[in-house]
């Protein structure tokens, strides 16, 4: 793979998760053009920097040795990400102050670079949180892949921060640069919340949640399907966004012993804020993480998913895979991974090749939702 050389330093990078023989690298034009422009600038060694949405720590890791850098985004995956490049790269894991955002970073910051994400929700809850945290003649630039650069994101920028100035195109790449005026404290309109009926619930979801407005029909056409009866069964919401799937079988079998993973932090967020208020102190383990991952061997009955076709701009089944694969190490002998997915993803044929089993629980137009279980 290539390296990413710039002015600050050259980096031998990876993304994450790992694939063998992956076709894509761990940064982009994008990342260049926001590191050139800060070079340009000779800036001193003390100065204080703010990295958004870093997704494989491509400018973090670039500026570690030479600026106090903090970075700030909603993926775990992206914080693995940045640990195991620095560390490739002989550059101390604390050389970067990570803050998931589950949390607001504290500045004051002298320079805000900011990766635009593909939720404007997000970037827009970030904006709100830099109010009070810019230093005097702090400069914020946005840069992204103009493919992946809506209009509506400079209009963000000038609504929170201030008057936005889009530079020339380079490697079709462009960057928007922002010079911070006073704003009135801004009012977040996050956690949004919306209502389930049966059962009847209540649900918050933080900026970056995908469908955050309403339940989405996956997940819609999942609830019924879901098992009851379970006793004292291992669970695990796998993928768990704002925590209803694993939420409504935790209702509906009151024994049950609960994990509900994401690899977003305000997924993560979500999901316990709406455990508490759903199951009051029911134990549960509900936590950021690279799937199940780091969940040990034969050590659940039962994962339920709603699986994700992409990561961030990249679509494809890759995640899900590796989703379905984590499930059958986690699970004891037995034990049942059960899915929902849009037909056309042929996920019963995955899942055939993995558990050598899968059974078609139920049927919508759209949706199909999947079992399999392990036989050894």
């Amino acid at each position: 793979m290539p390296l990413l050389t710039s002015p600050f330093a050259q980096l031998d990078l990876i993304r994450q998760p790992e694939q063998p023989n992956d076709p894509l690298q761990a940064f982009d034009a994008a990342d260049e053009y926001l590191l050139s422009q800060l070079h340009a600038q000779a800036l001193p060694a003390d100065t204080r920097v703010l990295v958004l949405n870093d997704s494989f720590g491509a400018l973090a890791a670039s500026l570690a040795a030479q600026m106090q850098v903090t970075s700030n985004g909603d993926s775990h995956l992206a914080h693995l990400a940045l640990a195991k490049n620095l560390a490739r790269n002989g550059l101390p894991v604390d050389a970067v102050r990570f803050v998931p955002a589950s949390e607001i970073p504290a500045g004051p910051f002298d320079r805000v670079l900011i990766r635009v994400p593909k939720t404007l929700a997000l970037l827009e809850e970030q904006l709100i949180r830099l109010h009070g945290q810019l230093a005097p003649d702090a400069q914020v630039v946005a840069g992204a892949m103009i493919k992946h650069l809506p209009r509506a994101a400079g209009d963000l920028l000038e609504k929170y921060v201030g008057p936005v100035q889009a530079s020339l195109a380079v490697k079709k790449a462009r960057l928007l640069q922002v010079t911070p005026e006073a704003r009135p404290a801004p009012v977040s309109p996050y956690p949004s919340r919306y209502r389930l009926e049966q059962p009847r619930l209540e649900l918050l979801n933080h900026a970056n949640l995908f469908c955050r407005e309403g339940l989405d029909i996956g997940t819609r056409a999942f609830l019924p399907h879901l098992p009851t009866d379970l006793g004292d069964t291992r669970v695990a919401d796998l993928g768990c966004g704002n925590g209803v799937i694993g939420i409504v079988c935790a209702l509906a079998n009151p024994n049950a012993r609960l994990t509900l993973v994401d690899e977003s932090y305000m997924a993560v967020q979500s999901a316990r804020e709406n455990w508490q208020a759903a199951l009051g102190d029911r134990p549960a383990d509900i936590r950021a993480d690279d799937g199940l991952a780091s969940q040990p061997t034969d050590s659940l009955d039962l994962v339920l998913c709603n699986p994700p076709f992409h990561q961030q701009q990249v679509v494809g089944d890759f995640l899900a895979w590796r989703m379905f694969q984590q499930a059958k190490a986690a699970l004891a002998k037995g034990g049942e991974l059960r899915i929902v997915g849009n037909r056309h993803l042929g996920y019963h044929i995955k899942l055939k090749r993995l558990f050598g089993n899968v059974e078609q629980v139920a049927a919508t137009p759209k949706f199909v939702i999947l079992g399999a279980r392990k036989r050894n």
